[in-house]
């Protein structure tokens, strides 16, 4: 199985052997013949395709056995070597993984627009990734491809309109407010330094759900208060989840079928979908009984104004089911599910590293604070994304430095001509203008490497410098000239698989940001100690040596006081939810 997904030609011969087979029934001579007439036509196809193909240089393996697969799933490591590779080979090279197979990444910017404009379409995602997707939130918006996709994506997009997220800022506002609440009930509760410890990851994991759960589904799952929800707690231990074996990760990436086996990690994703689709089914037959005994007349007047909300926009998917997908009682409940895991985790990842870079860079916090403090206690949706800039900086560096979602691999379903915006030295010697790929190799387009490569950022490019994002400074001009996507980042992609909420994203960030910078001044709680990206399914920040995985404290005092958290001790610290005030 694993030959016949490496191998198109292979895969092809046999499946036209199957089909002939199929048509009519050979006696013994005649599918001899048959094989031996394939089995002569496979090297010839082999030529062919390899005579189409432009050798690309690269990295010599380190082992046949795992090449580089294990270095790999090192986000930080690969960060590096992605953009050392790419001087040394050239914008376009290959990366030797398990058992001699390769992956093809793409660091040039016409090539990776070229990619991202036929991507779930020509670029398919791979076995795996659709596996995954499918095995933790269904076949969603985030597991479709091609037509399936476009039309998924079509009935969603109304619920992410700049006008819907105009109408939900207040909620961010309402979340971070009880969040500072919280924190300064503990902080009176320490007269004696006037700070308190917070496991600033774990907040911004409950900030996240709940805003989510309100947005997305009319629901408050109250983990701010202090309710510890099913949904809460598993979202949290996926998250940090660190357990699952690194070679059992590099195997079902090229084995997919691994992924159906009875183990432990697949169990746990398993329950993660089948409690979160529990919470959105009841959210959503709820919501419907509400509209059908005297809501509808009040969502009809707010459609009509202000665009439909995500859950609105869900009934919606509902109603408009083609007769291909009617059978499909659970396609409203995948997008539902889709929406309430992208939203919570994503989000919560990039807050928690800018409340790290503002405690490690205390002249930006401080510049950010007054900004905050001069432009008033309660910015709009529009003031959040045209009136202050020093935010938006902020926000935008943290995204810069901290993607997320580090890569996109994704599967050629067809034969490729890629352009390039300068030549490529071939392993032959030669200089193309274009690279052939052939169907079935797997291309990676490293986005956070791109976002922190020197060439196009600027010899600065690994500093928190949110001054980079306003005119004048020149460590900007290449990204303006070079990378496409939101700002020239590609952390929230680009084309067809673009980040769905994205508007949704920054409007949550930034409310949250705003209130919490106003009010409260953080330092790192050891300065000595680093904050890394752990693994994960989404790398998390993570304390070196914390004996908890993904957490993240910081200590934080009001604002106002003029005092420093130094001399903590006795001090008491809060992980999370009012139930631990």
């Amino acid at each position: 199985m694993g030959l016949l997904q490496s191998n198109p030609c292979a895969r092809d011969i046999w499946l036209a052997f199957k089909d002939l087979c199929l048509v009519s029934p050979l006696s013994g001579s005649t599918t001899r013949i048959a094989v031996v007439i394939l089995a002569l036509f496979y090297p010839l196809q082999v030529y062919r395709r390899q005579q189409r193909t432009t050798h690309i240089r690269g990295p010599q393996s380190p082992g046949w056995v795992f090449g580089f697969a294990k270095i790999m799933l090192d986000s930080t490591a690969t960060t590096e070597l992605y953009e050392r590779w790419a001087k040394e080979y050239g914008p376009v090279y290959k990366v030797p993984g398990i058992f001699g197979q390769s992956r093809v990444v793409l660091w040039d910017p016409k090539a990776i627009s070229h990619f991202f404009a036929r991507d779930t379409w020509l670029y398919n995602q791979t076995p795996f990734n659709k596996i995954v997707v499918q095995t933790v939130m269904g076949r969603g918006v985030l597991w479709a491809d091609g037509e399936s996709h476009q039309r998924q994506r079509k009935a969603l997009n109304p619920a992410f309109t700049a006008a819907v997220i105009r109408n939900l800022t207040s909620v961010f506002h309402d979340a971070a407010h009880k969040t500072a609440i919280a924190w300064d009930n503990e902080i009176e509760l320490n007269q004696g330094t006037h700070c308190a410890t917070i496991d600033v990851q774990q907040w911004m994991n409950h900030i996240s759900l709940d805003s989510a759960g309100i947005a997305v589904l009319s629901h408050d799952f109250g983990a701010l208060d202090g309710n510890d929800s099913d949904v809460g707690h598993i979202l949290n231990a996926f998250g940090s989840s660190t357990n699952v074996p690194s070679n059992l990760i590099i195997l079902a990436q090229n084995f997919p079928f691994i992924l159906k086996l009875p183990l432990p990690a697949i169990r746990f994703s398993l329950k993660l979908r089948l409690i979160v689709g529990k919470i959105c089914q009841e959210m959503l037959l709820r919501t419907r009984k509400e509209n059908e005994t005297g809501g509808a007349e009040q969502a009809e007047g707010y459609g009509e104004s202000a665009g439909l909300t995500p859950q609105e926009v869900l009934d919606e998917v509902h109603e408009s089911l083609n007769s291909f997908e009617r059978w499909d009682a659970d396609l409203c409940l995948r997008q539902a599910r889709v929406l309430l895991l992208a939203g919570f985790e994503t989000t919560a990842v990039s807050m928690t590293w800018a409340l790290v870079e503002l405690a490690q860079n205390p002249d930006i916090q401080r510049k950010l604070r007054d900004e905050c403090l001069e432009f008033g206690p309660t910015p709009s949706y529009d003031d959040l994304t045209n009136k202050l800039p020093y935010l938006d900086a902020v926000v935008n560096e943290v995204l810069r430095l901290h993607a997320p979602l580090k890569e996109i691999p994704r599967l050629a379903m067809q034969d490729d001509v890629i352009p390039l915006s300068e030549p490529l030295r071939t392993a032959a010697g030669n200089f193309m203008e274009s690279v052939c790929i052939p169907k079935g190799t797997v291309i990676v387009i490293p986005l956070a490497a791109l976002n922190c490569s020197v060439s196009m950022w600027g010899p600065d490019a690994k500093a928190f410098k949110p001054s980079r994002w306003f005119e004048g400074d020149e460590g900007m001009l290449d990204a303006r000239e070079t990378l496409h996507g939101y700002r020239h980042l590609m952390t929230f992609g680009d084309g067809a698989q673009t980040c769905l909420g994205k508007l949704f994203a920054l409007a949550e960030f930034k409310a949250v940001l705003f209130v919490l910078v106003r009010k409260f001044v953080f330092e790192m709680d050891d300065p000595g100690v680093q904050i890394v990206d752990s693994l994960g399914s989404l790398p998390r920040p993570g304390a070196v040596g914390s004996a908890e995985a993904g957490s993240v404290p910081l200590r934080a005092r009001a604002g106002g006081t003029g005092t420093d958290c130094k001399g903590t001790q006795g001090q008491t610290s809060i992980a999370g939810g009012y139930g631990s005030v």
